[in-house]
């Protein structure tokens, strides 16, 4: 039996990396899939991959009106939603006595207010019961240079799944995390380093990493498959971390 079978699930950077590799399961599961980007090629190519008619949205975290927008159409096509995945994020990293005013607003804005107001202006549009799942990090919980910033968003992110589960309790609503650690996803392409450069930074995680690899989309994509279903109805506000033993070993 598929374990998502006529669920409504929303992702949120569900155009590439883990976000897509999730809408994929999610729609083997049987899900109503719905993701959002903010590049319409790349939205069409990730839909046409996924299938199952699942549909894409053009929809920045960032804008408010537009995550508004976003619901209004899920709720239109589909109707309320069940599974919602805050996903999208970006990873802007740089030295302190370098890291602009620019630079901090695009990391806040799309990691911890994206985060607080897809979850915020999603609670009309969610039946009770629903299980959210947002995208945290290993590093919420280290302390390494250059991603001071990008690192407490996701702390951030940690601390809102808790507040967001106390306050949802009486709907029934579970919101949980889940921290990958260092995973091979098309960012390091878009990031404009060469090929030699991305070959060293992908070596350098992967042996940064106690199992020496790094993770795949696909063991995301079935955690998050784990954290949108029935199988983790006992877990409210927690944190389900993978990433081969980097926080902890």
């Amino acid at each position: 039996m598929k374990k998502l079978e006529n669920k409504v699930a929303v992702i949120t950077g569900g155009n590439s990396g883990i976000g897509l590799a999730t809408a994929q399961l999610f729609a083997r599961q049987g899900a109503r899939v719905v993701i959002t980007g903010r590049n319409q090629q790349t939205l069409d190519s990730a839909i046409s991959q996924i299938g199952f008619d699942a549909i894409g949205v053009a929809s920045n975290t960032a804008d408010l009106t537009q995550i508004d927008q976003l619901y209004q159409q899920v709720y239109q096509t589909f109707g309320k939603i069940d599974i919602l995945a805050i996903n999208a994020g970006v990873y802007v990293t740089g030295p302190l006595s370098d890291y602009t005013e620019a630079m901090f607003d695009q990391t806040s804005d799309i990691n911890f207010k994206g985060v607080f107001f897809s979850v915020q202006k999603a609670l009309p549009y969610l039946n009770d019961g629903a299980s959210i799942v947002l995208t945290g990090s290993t590093v919420s919980d280290k302390g390494l240079p250059t991603i001071a910033a990008y690192a407490a968003t996701k702390a951030a992110v940690r601390s809102l799944a808790r507040s967001f589960s106390a306050e949802l309790l009486e709907r029934k609503i579970r919101v949980n995390v889940l921290s990958p650690g260092p995973v091979d996803t098309p960012v390091f392409e878009r990031s404009g380093a060469s090929q030699e450069e991305i070959a060293g930074a992908k070596a350098y995680m992967a042996q940064a990493t106690p199992v020496k690899r790094m993770g795949t989309t696909e063991e995301m994509a079935q955690a998050f498959l784990y954290l949108a279903s029935d199988d983790s109805k006992f877990m409210v506000g927690g944190e389900l971390l993978l990433d081969g033993g980097l926080r902890t070993l």
